[in-house]
């Protein structure tokens, strides 16, 4: 029953973040990133404010052991969502979200490099395996034909924004040794917002009544998508979700041809199978040698400490 109820909770989270993804796409063209990265850390506080007082978890949020490695975190994270956000002015929804899949295959491939995590043969040809997917989304923009500034760029920022988040996994992993989750998800709020005001220089503007309704919304609603997230992973383990959230790129199908019109090309579908079919084979294997660990040495915990 926790395990059915953590599926829930992590398909109604990706259900959340795409709506998200949608209200920011859909103001894209009245405020710059920087103004949409504000909206969506500051009205996002509240919600996860009131979520650790509720928890009993106020004080442990507001406690930083690390200061710096949170702004840092917040550095990283605020470029990984101003260049996704940008992107999504540019890109249609799902290839947007397609091409944002590389992120999971970057992050194993910079825990290699930075954490020293081991890179088995059968990971490695996962990754490539994605890689080949990310590449057959990209193939029509790589075509001179068909090529344009605007879709270099949103290509280029959404890559860029896949490379951001992976790192920032790196640096979550990190964090979590000496940081409790809900600093962690606290302080990037909170550096999120003040970073986000740096750009305020650069050309803010005034949005519509409606703009700022979506803006103020997509806050809301993300702050409420992070908790969601964060509670998903109290009741089912994190190889039982992971598959979920390529529920993501039907959501964006769905929301990019009701709200934006925008139809899916056959190469967009098709590079999106092989990605999802890559982090797959990820998970299902991570997941069996979770599974031996566990029976070669059943006190240790699943990080093996």
């Amino acid at each position: 029953m926790a395990s059915l109820r953590g599926i829930a909770l992590k398909l109604a989270s990706v259900f959340l973040f795409t709506i998200m993804a949608s209200l920011i796409k859909a103001t894209a063209s009245e405020v710059p990133p920087g103004e949409a990265v504000f909206f969506r850390s500051f009205f996002a506080m509240p919600i996860i404010i009131g979520w650790l007082a509720w928890r009993g978890d106020l004080t442990t949020g507001l406690k930083a052991k690390r200061p710096m490695g949170h702004v840092w975190r917040g550095v990283i994270g605020v470029s990984a969502m101003g260049t996704g956000f940008a992107a999504l002015g540019l890109l249609p929804l799902p290839e947007v979200t397609a091409l944002g899949y590389a992120a999971p295959m970057m992050t194993v491939i910079f825990a290699a490099i930075l954490l020293g995590e081991r890179l088995r043969a059968f990971r490695l040809s996962a990754v490539a395996l994605g890689l080949v997917g990310v590449v057959v989304v990209l193939w029509p923009r790589l075509t001179v034909g068909t090529l344009s500034d605007m879709a270099l760029l949103g290509v280029t920022l959404i890559l860029i924004s896949a490379v951001l988040r992976a790192l920032a996994q790196i640096h979550i992993r990190r964090l979590v040794a000496t940081e409790e989750t809900s600093a962690i998800v606290f302080y990037f709020s909170l550096t999120a917002t003040m970073l986000s005001l740096l750009t305020f220089p650069f050309g803010w503007a005034w949005p519509t009544t409606s703009a700022l309704i979506m803006l103020i919304c997509s806050g809301l609603i993300g702050g409420v998508a992070q908790i969601f997230l964060t509670t998903a992973y109290k009741h089912s383990e994190a190889a039982l979700l992971a598959p979920f959230d390529y529920a993501s790129i039907l959501f964006s199908i769905i929301f990019g041809y009701v709200f934006f019109a925008e139809i899916p090309t056959s190469q967009v579908l098709m590079g999106s199978a092989i990605v999802v079919c890559a982090g797959g084979l990820i998970i299902w294997r991570e997941r069996q040698l979770g599974l031996k660990r566990g029976k070669a040495r059943p006190g240790m915990t699943p990080g093996g400490n």
